[in-house]
């Protein structure tokens, strides 16, 4: 049984790095080098407010209001415990979220079609040091947002509450810091 999981793990790893390359030329746009500095992206120029008029729950059944974190950097994932990319992005997540913390960066995972006990178990066995919400039954937060073509799909939205970028698909940890590191 255990063989079959880590078959799946690695087909699932496979194909989605299989697919990196075209999500990359979709999904990374205005990035700009600065002398002495890498490559760091800003907003996109037709970047609009983030849909922070709702209230969330997390995976404990506690609301998030999410205009609670207007002023801070917030890069909020969706994401799925069956999603094989998913998994592999959270690492790089929770080192960015202890590095960058500090200055007001917060993450937040919104799992689109978990319940909440499967979240928990999932955040335990990770050890997820942010916030997990439940998105199961919250389309109308999902159809807030740009289309979201498949999971994993990461937003970056800035202090004043601007939605800046979007990636569709896995991102690297190198991808994502540059551009935390951009809206800091």
């Amino acid at each position: 049984m255990l063989t079959r999981w880590v078959l799946a793990a690695a087909a699932a790893l496979g194909l989605s790095l299989l697919t990196l390359p075209v999500v990359r030329s979709f999904a990374i746009s205005s990035l700009t080098t600065a002398p002495g500095l890498e490559a760091a992206a800003v907003c996109d120029k037709d970047a609009k407010p983030a849909p922070l008029q709702y209230t969330l729950k997390d995976m404990n059944g506690a609301d998030l209001k999410l205009a609670s974190l207007k002023g801070k950097i917030i890069v909020l994932n969706f994401w799925a415990t069956w999603c094989g990319p998913c998994k592999v992005e959270v690492p790089g997540f929770i080192e960015l979220q202890n590095k960058y913390r500090s200055q007001g960066l917060v993450f937040l995972g919104l799992s689109v079609d978990d319940p909440p006990e499967k979240i928990r178990e999932f955040a335990q066995q990770f050890k997820v040091n942010y916030t997990m919400l439940v998105g199961l039954g919250r389309e109308d937060f999902q159809e807030a947002l740009p289309p979201i073509w498949g999971i994993p799909a990461t937003f970056f939205i800035a202090r004043d509450g601007t939605l800046c970028k979007t990636h569709m698909g896995f991102t690297t940890k190198e991808e994502t810091e540059k551009e935390i590191r951009a809206l800091l």
